[in-house]
């Protein structure tokens, strides 16, 4: 931490990050390992939940807040961010993506699929900019983390990701076209105490499993 934060380390320590202001890069690189997906070709034949052969890179725009993302092909999002950048972000990305598979494997969890967002900072040296993670990485809001035990292809998989409250809203009648609102109105959609209570305990889980006591071993 800088000289002039230090003599605060009492009230920041465990609960303050230093970080770099980054120019955020406009497209999220998404990894599956057992999805369906649209526009890139898989194997035939598969059933739900089924893992692929090796895992799939899918990614999305970066929408502006309040629009939508938009699943696009590699090859557009090549397109739309330079081929360059892409091929770094790609293999950036893969990288994390096996490296966290293999650990949430050794956890109990399936992590089956995950998405990274990624940052450009000015290098310390002469060259290409830094390439960083930005935003949050690897937590079940923004994965989808399978329990290993229970893990059964040809079906829907328990979940301790945000799938839970997808499944409620949806029974109250939430689709799209609706997010303001039942009515569309803007008055937003009420989520019930236990779907608000067993999303917690469900990520609370998820957390504790993967903060098993080898994690230090692991990195």
């Amino acid at each position: 931490m800088p000289d002039e934060v230090r003599q605060y380390r009492e009230q920041l320590e465990d609960r303050t990050m230093l970080v770099r202001k980054a120019k955020v890069v406009p497209m999220e690189a998404i990894y599956q390992k057992s999805q369906t997906v649209c526009g890139i070709p898989i194997p035939e034949k598969m059933e739900e939940s089924q893992k692929f052969p090796t895992p799939i890179f899918t990614p999305s725009t970066k929408a502006e807040q309040g629009a939508h993302d938009e699943n696009i092909s590699p090859e557009k999002a090549a397109q739309l961010i330079g081929k360059d950048l892409f091929d770094r972000i790609h293999a950036a990305s893969l990288q994390l993506y096996m490296a966290a598979a293999e650990y949430a494997e050794s956890c109990g969890l399936i992590l089956a699929d995950t998405k990274f967002e990624f940052g450009l900072v000015p290098s310390t040296s002469v060259g290409q900019d830094e390439l960083i993670l930005v935003d949050e990485v690897l937590t079940p809001d923004s994965s989808r983390y399978w329990p290993r035990d229970h893990y059964e292809p040809g079906k829907g998989q328990p979940s301790f990701d945000k799938q839970y409250v997808r499944n409620a809203l949806t029974s109250a009648g939430y689709r799209k076209g609706l997010e303001s609102g039942p009515n569309g109105n803007g008055e937003g959609w009420a989520i019930d105490d236990t779907v608000i209570e067993g999303t917690r305990k469900r990520y609370k889980e998820a957390e504790q499993m993967l903060k098993s006591l080898h994690f230090r071993n692991f990195i």
